[in-house]
């Protein structure tokens, strides 16, 4: 299991400790899980099952955030990557990877 310090990174998903706090709405759970991305090949997906995290999104910005409020060390796990332990008590900018094709902007599939 890799231990995320200020940044981390599993496949396509980078995540990124910072200063501000989580704002906007609360993303709800999927099946008890926060879901940062869906693997559009295979159907797996970023998750994290620690009840004691929460998933921001900012309508306006788009900008998700993730609340390590608790005390508890978050574990993000993918079937296809090497776990992911998270800081407790931080903010957690996350982000999905996108390339550029001539047709436009798209989310890297993982």
């Amino acid at each position: 299991m890799k231990i995320m310090q200020k940044q981390g990174r599993q496949g396509d998903v980078l995540l990124t400790v910072v200063d501000a706090k989580a704002a906007g709405a609360e993303v709800p759970r999927e099946n008890d899980k926060i879901i940062l991305a869906h693997g559009e090949a295979t159907g797996h997906a970023h998750a994290i099952a620690a009840m004691d995290v929460a998933l921001f999104m900012d309508e306006k910005t788009l900008a998700r955030h993730l609340d390590t409020r608790g005390t508890a060390l978050p574990i993000l796990d993918h079937e296809e990557h090497e776990a992911l332990q998270l800081p407790a008590g931080q903010t957690i900018e996350v982000r999905q990877q996108r390339e550029y094709r001539p047709e436009g902007l798209r989310n890297v599939l993982d």
